[in-house]
């Protein structure tokens, strides 16, 4: 089943004593208004416009809410797009001190284009339990449904998806692999495919994609690759959700970024686990923009929000099981 934005929100109401309902509240209009200040401007072509209108509508929601509030990981940085800056203060100052990651719009190139995808996110969870990235843009990622089937980010390819596959009961051919199509990826993309597994290639909405790694009933089997950090984050408290697995690692793609993480300390060479990244369990709140994919989303923290349906587009394809 596929989810348009002017659907019920599908949601569940589980306890969060770190984040009280009526924060988890507040935050889901926040993305809301995000979302509702972007749809206007989709199929205009212009990224940064639509960009800016939810980033400016969202601000201005996160600024009423009675938290402690701090961005910890902003989406826009490395495209030199409007964004919540990490560090940013926002809230009333009363109430708990939480952390947020967030993308106004994630997918804001298939917003402007009039496709579907687009999305506006943020993941909240009690401060100092998310990842400090410091200056990375770019993450080596591997997520898919658990329990831990032990696959590692420094194995070949096809050793990973023997591993899953075994796992699963299932033949390496009946896998689904999502790989965003990047020249950084092309590799990876053809030990895939050479593996004999099913490759799922796709230009953007990677957060949207590992909603369906890692639920039990997704369309996908396992998101690989090098996608964006602030993303990285989001998408660990997604799988923290699900009760996924999910190994991250820097994958710098410039000189420049290679030496602003060397200077920030950080050893590039580890990788992080699920609860490394995100070490206590995270609200997650999502507004589409545009239709969106999300049925498997909804799980214990995560909530999709109702929105308008956007006139002549159809949800994306998946892969069918």
């Amino acid at each position: 089943m596929r989810m348009g934005p002017d659907e019920s929100p599908a949601a569940t109401d589980a306890a969060a004593p770190a984040i009280p309902e009526e924060v988890r509240a507040a935050l889901l209009r926040a993305v809301e208004a995000a979302a509702g200040a972007a749809r206007p401007l989709v199929g205009n072509g212009d990224p940064h416009a639509v960009d800016a209108a939810a980033v400016d509508a969202l601000r201005a929601a996160l600024a009423t809410v009675a938290v402690d509030g701090r961005i910890v990981a902003g989406e826009g940085e490395k495209d030199d797009a409007p964004m919540l800056h990490p560090g940013e203060r926002f809230g009333t100052g009363s109430g708990p001190a939480i952390d947020v990651a967030v993308d106004p719009v994630d997918g804001t190139r298939l917003a402007a284009a009039g496709e579907p995808g687009a999305m506006a996110i943020l993941a909240a969870a009690p401060r100092g339990a998310f990842l400090d990235l410091g200056p990375a843009h770019y993450l080596d990622k591997l997520v898919h449904a658990g329990p831990d089937a032990e696959l590692r980010l420094d194995l070949p390819v096809g050793e990973n998806l023997a591993r899953l596959a075994e796992a699963r009961g299932l033949r390496v051919a009946d896998l689904t692999v999502a790989v965003q199509r990047r020249q950084r990826n092309a590799a990876l993309a053809a030990a895939v495919a050479e593996a004999g597994a099913q490759l799922h290639e796709f230009e953007h909405g990677d957060i949207e994609r590992v909603v369906h790694a890692v639920a039990s009933d997704g369309s996908l089997d396992l998101l690989f690759g090098v996608g964006g950090a602030p993303e990285g984050i989001i998408e660990a408290a997604i799988v923290c959700a699900h009760d996924g697995f999910m190994l991250a690692r820097m994958a710098p793609q410039s000189r420049r970024e290679v030496a602003r993480i060397a200077r920030a300390g950080i050893d590039a060479t580890r990788s992080w686990t699920r609860d490394e990244l995100c070490a206590e369990p995270a609200f997650v709140a999502i507004a589409a923009v545009t239709e969106c994919a999300l049925d498997p989303a909804p799980a214990e923290l995560v909530r999709v929000a109702p929105g308008r349906t956007v006139a002549g587009l159809s949800a994306f394809a998946f892969p069918e099981r």
